[in-house]
């Protein structure tokens, strides 16, 4: 069974970074996809980035530039390092785990999901 905790959330000012961390507990982590997924209030949770078993990274446009994913296989954790925070940032934030090792951004193919981090970006 594979658990996922996310931290790291906070309230910020705009331009801001913060980053949000997640814990994976269960076995075999370096064969997952991994990835963030993020819901505003009456939002549908979109795809922020994800990184495949490999560590191959993707972005969606939003993200591109300003956040950056990365795993570390050894302490089962995933990073989302975010800066120049917008308002627009402001969110739940998910971490997902994708078992085909993929690592995409469409959410029915992660099959393991934490209870997610508000960020909150103020003006």
């Amino acid at each position: 069974q594979v658990q996922l905790v996310e931290s790291g959330g906070g309230l910020v000012q705009a331009g801001a970074s913060l980053t949000l961390s997640c814990a994976f507990s269960g076995r075999t982590f370096s064969t997952y996809g991994m990835g963030w997924f993020r819901q505003a209030p009456g939002k549908e949770r979109e795809f922020v980035s994800a990184i495949s078993w490999g560590g191959q990274p993707r972005y969606s446009d939003s993200a591109k530039g300003r956040f950056t994913i990365s795993k570390d296989n050894a302490k089962k954790m995933v990073y989302l390092q975010m800066t120049s925070l917008e308002l627009s940032d402001t969110a739940v934030y998910y971490c997902a785990a994708d078992l085909s090792g993929y690592g995409g951004g469409i959410k029915d193919r992660y099959r393991y999901w934490g209870q997610g981090t508000q960020v909150t970006v103020s003006s």
